[in-house]
């Protein structure tokens, strides 16, 4: 770094060139620190997300389908089948429907994941998280291993 005191033919007039030094100084220590942040803000877990396919879904009689939907009120109505039903008698069906297919299969040593019914859910778009997420974990607490979304096929381009 160097200073300029004057010309050398003895004019003391003062300079007038600015310092850029500073300056320089200061857009150095900012690049550093963008350099050693930018790569710690863009870390991400590695993770591998699948790739869905729109499945069409195998209906078995013993599954229980529900639809869920909000009022204009914010209150969720649940339907089981085509019958209005609030969470304790929802929690109720879905214990009484479990401990049926139970019965049925010849006890809990014969119950695996695949042969236990499932749990499909059609929720209106409007509807409210909290009602569909009411119903989820109404339907774990009573026992369901599987619960599903029923959703209308993505329209094909023409």
């Amino acid at each position: 770094m160097s200073m300029s005191v004057g010309a050398d033919d003895g004019d003391d007039k003062p300079m007038s060139d600015i310092n850029t030094t500073p300056l320089v100084d200061v857009m150095l220590v900012l690049l550093i620190i963008f350099l050693i942040t930018v790569p710690v803000a863009l870390q991400t877990v590695p993770l591998k997300l699948p790739i869905v396919k729109n499945e069409p879904t195998t209906t078995k009689p013993e599954n229980v389908n529900l639809s869920v939907k909000g009022d204009d009120a914010g209150n969720c109505l649940v339907y089981w089948g085509n019958e209005k039903v609030d969470s304790k008698e929802l929690l109720k069906r879905s214990v009484d429907k479990l401990k049926l297919e139970v019965k049925n299969l010849g006890g809990p040593a014969n119950v695996t994941a695949d042969n236990l019914p499932e749990a499909h859910i059609r929720g209106d778009v409007n509807t409210p998280y909290k009602c569909i997420g009411g119903v989820v974990t109404t339907l774990q607490q009573a026992g369901f291993l599987k619960v599903g979304f029923i959703s209308l096929p993505i329209a094909p381009e023409q």
